[in-house]
């Protein structure tokens, strides 16, 4: 059986580079993810008198966070508690990113746990985080990085004990014999938005574990002032602490809780779920609305608000936990490198291999050439003031409490110029750009991310005048919800009679969206997405689907008729739809990813795809995922090629043109499908066993001559990732998170745009005048760019 994909992505810019586990992380590595495996529980305790006395208001972090929840076997009943402590949660805990959690209802391990949580995942090196070498949970990652990092799994797994003799709020509260569920929920939701240690222990060794250190452990202190995420990993060192008198150091904590470090909860004997993940019982368990985190709930005993403690601690999970002690003067930093930039040079390294216990306090880079120095907190950094066509080299030490290691010099730059900048849109975040030709002149789509809004950007012969296509609207077939993912268009019609078709998907529904433009007026409808049921892959008769169609498109006009192609988010399959001339409802049918006979593939396919008709056939570029690691990282894959004449779903002709191999680890990230002055050309990204998951390589070949590869690394420019665009003699893709252009007659890369995004810079090109322009999204901007 063929199982769903939807939590297997192709390695972008969210994709996880995982080093060893105690290692340093890399400078050159993407955002890292690494599963989360271990719980917080709450255990049930004897009966009690006690209950939360009201509370002023406490202070809240945000007005407003959203909750989502998926409820797995919960009964009617307790959901109006669980939504309560959500609530609770949603007024004291700040992001702007949607938080989904998935609660299970059932029996735990132990009859005496009333609750477990944990988060969906671990992310570090991402934009946003305080201490970029430690982990932090997936709802904490997500509002810090001000996105979400992984938009296929929940932030929050939560399980409740279905045994447990529970109060079903029909009273005034709990009785001596009940237990509050609202109280676990609000507690165990602690657990899973960070207050949680990755710590384990070996109950016969005495080992003690941290593989991936989260902020949380970095704030947990033993009684000597040592950072418990410093300590050697495993080691007895490591399990005596987990064993032993432990405090937390963040600053508002122990502010909160009255100038004392709060005293974490260690019992001589490890318990696994409780130790070191919640304040000592015996010090908090009469301390009223701080009490909410100690390890046990007693039946009748009422936490309804978070307390002042717990809101502080979680509040300084924010912030970057301060230094341990340093053991040692740091090594070398390794890996230096310097990156070409215009009038600057951008300087990454990885820190020292002792920087674990190092505790290194800033790193200094020196222009050789000046004697200017500048220290820095972590790598990269970006050196401005620099003149370009000047070649210059930096040298970079790293220091702490105890001193400063011996320098390393980076190779040396040059650097250059960026192209010239003409501003089309001075207020839009422009994402997801594509261009036509349309009634003789260009024509730019386009998202604007500040609002929503898919956009297009017309060209009339003098000045650019600006619609909004859809997004947000919901009235003549506008959808309610913001545009999100990939967007294609085509143009069918000749001279100034043309009709412009643009494909986008909805940011909510996830269906797969289509507006027809005359030049007057536009015309909308859903191509897929909004169907009954998911279409399975194994049946031949293509109705519409109900799986996700959101995440890539791309579209084709011959005079037979629109074609359009997309994946199936749920099944990792390629679907498309053609609507023939003068018909009025799409034909649907499966391209590639079903089966291994003719030719096909049951690879994870259509991550990212392109598609044009080169007036006798239509011809689809594609990537396929053929295996991933446990870490879900892709480890081979494959370029694809579907070629057709006509409309008939039987008529593709497939032929892979690259795949793993030999140097190459992984081909894809991106693909790109344009005609060239030799044909048509097709472009991609590969990646080594050294950098994955990382690309580092450029990739191209003529479809006549598919066979023949031009590779070209990206040495001196950064790492090479989507989006890329091309107008058959120049190819841009991003580097090093800027804009980078190749000649693909030359094979030479130059610098375009030295300003940078995390999320990636999409472009596209255009002519005007028989000049060759490029359109690209940087900063709030929609911007046109020319070499100098």
């Amino acid at each position: 059986m063929r199982i769903p994909t939807r939590s297997v992505a192709i390695l972008t810019a969210i994709s996880a580079l995982l080093l060893g586990l105690i290692a340093p992380t890399s400078a050159e590595a993407l955002v890292q993810v690494r599963p989360a495996t271990q719980w917080g529980n709450v255990y049930a305790g004897p009966a009690t008198n006690i209950r939360q006395a009201s509370q002023p208001k406490v202070a809240k972090l945000e007005k407003k966070s959203k909750f989502i929840v998926k409820y797995n076997n919960f009964p009617e009943w307790t959901k109006a508690q669980v939504q309560a402590s959500i609530d609770v949660w949603a007024a004291n805990f700040e992001s702007k990113v949607p938080i989904y959690i998935e609660a299970t209802w059932g029996r735990s391990s132990s009859f005496s746990i009333l609750g477990s949580a944990r988060p969906g995942s671990y992310f570090s090196n991402f934009n946003g985080a305080p201490d970029a070498s430690l982990w932090y949970p997936s709802a904490l990652a997500n509002a810090l990085a001000g996105k979400d990092l992984d938009g296929d799994n929940p932030e929050m797994i939560i399980t409740v004990n279905s045994l447990a003799s529970w109060y079903r709020g029909t009273g005034s509260g709990p009785s001596k014999s009940e237990y509050d569920l609202q109280s676990v929920i609000l507690h165990e939701m602690a657990h899973g938005l960070g207050f949680l240690s990755t710590d384990s222990y070996d109950d016969f060794f005495g080992y003690g574990s941290i593989d991936q250190p989260t902020a949380y452990d970095a704030y947990v202190q033993t009684g000597d002032g040592r950072r418990l995420s410093d300590l050697p990993s495993p080691s007895l060192e490591l399990g005596e602490a987990l064993t032993s008198k432990l405090v937390w150091s963040g600053a508002l904590g122990i502010a909160a809780n009255g100038g004392v470090k709060p005293l974490l909860y260690t019992p001589k004997n490890y318990e696994d779920g409780s130790s070191v993940s919640h304040l000592d019982e015996a010090t908090f368990s009469s301390a009223g609305p701080d009490a909410v985190m100690s390890p046990n709930l007693d039946a009748g005993e009422i936490f309804h608000e978070p307390g002042p403690l717990l809101l502080a601690m979680m509040q300084d999970l924010r912030n970057k936990p301060p230094v341990g002690i340093a053991v040692g003067i740091p090594q070398q930093v390794r890996n230096a490198q310097a990156l070409i930039s215009d009038s600057a040079a951008i300087i990454r390294f990885d820190p020292p291999a002792n920087a674990r216990a190092a505790q290194i306090t800033s790193y200094t880079v020196r222009n050789v050439k000046t004697g200017a120095e500048k220290s820095y907190t972590n790598s990269p950094v970006v050196l401005t003031g620099l003149k370009n066509g000047t070649s210059y080299t930096f040298s970079i030490t790293a220091s702490n409490s105890l001193g400063t290691s011996d320098p390393i010099t980076t190779n040396a730059v040059i650097p250059q110029a960026g192209w010239k900048k003409t501003v089309i849109d001075p207020a839009a975040q422009a994402h997801n750009l594509t261009s036509v030709t349309f009634n003789t002149n260009p024509a730019v789509i386009y998202q604007d991310a500040i609002n929503g809004a898919l956009k297009l950007a017309l060209w009339n012969g003098k000045v650019w005048s600006k619609l909004t296509v859809d997004g947000r609207g919901g009235t003549s077939g506008r959808t309610r919800n913001a545009i999100s993912g990939e967007v294609s268009a085509c143009v069918s019609g000749y001279g100034k009679t043309q009709n412009l078709h643009i494909f986008y998907a909805d940011s909510i529904d996830k269906d797969l969206r289509y507006a027809i433009y005359d030049g007057k007026t536009f015309k909308y409808e859903v191509v897929d997405g909004n169907g009954g049921a998911v279409n399975n892959y194994e049946d031949p008769i293509r109705v519409r689907t109900a799986s996700d169609v959101s995440v890539s498109n791309a579209c084709s006009v011959s005079s037979a008729g629109v074609q359009v192609f997309y994946r199936d988010e749920s099944q990792g399959i390629l679907l498309g739809a053609v609507k023939a001339k003068g018909s009025t409802d799409w034909k649907y049918e499966l391209v590639d990813g079903d089966r291994k006979t003719d030719d096909r593939t049951t690879g994870d396919v259509g991550f990212h795809l392109d598609a044009l008709f080169d007036g006798k056939e239509t011809i689809l570029l594609y990537d396929s995922i053929l295996t991933i690691n446990q870490r879900k990282e892709a480890t081979s894959g494959a370029i694809r090629v579907a070629k057709r004449s006509g409309l008939s779903s039987a008529s593709w002709k497939y032929q892979t043109l690259d795949s793993s191999g030999g140097p190459i680890a992984v081909v894809g990230y991106d693909v790109n499908l344009q005609k060239g002055a030799r044909g048509i050309l097709a472009t991609w990204l590969t990646s080594s066993t050294l950098t994955l998951p990382r690309a580092e390589q450029l990739r191209w070949a003529y479809l006549d001559a598919p066979t023949v590869f031009t590779t070209v690394p990206t040495t001196g420019f950064g790492t090479p990732s989507k989006f890329l665009s091309s107008d058959g003699s120049t190819s841009i893709f991003n580097c090093q998170e800027r804009l980078c252009a190749v000649d693909i007659s030359k094979s030479a890369i130059t610098l375009v745009s030295k300003e940078q995004s995390s999320d990636g810079i999409d472009s596209t090109w255009i002519v005007i005048n028989k000049v060759r322009y490029l359109i690209a999204g940087i900063g709030n901007q929609l911007i046109s760019m020319r070499p100098l």
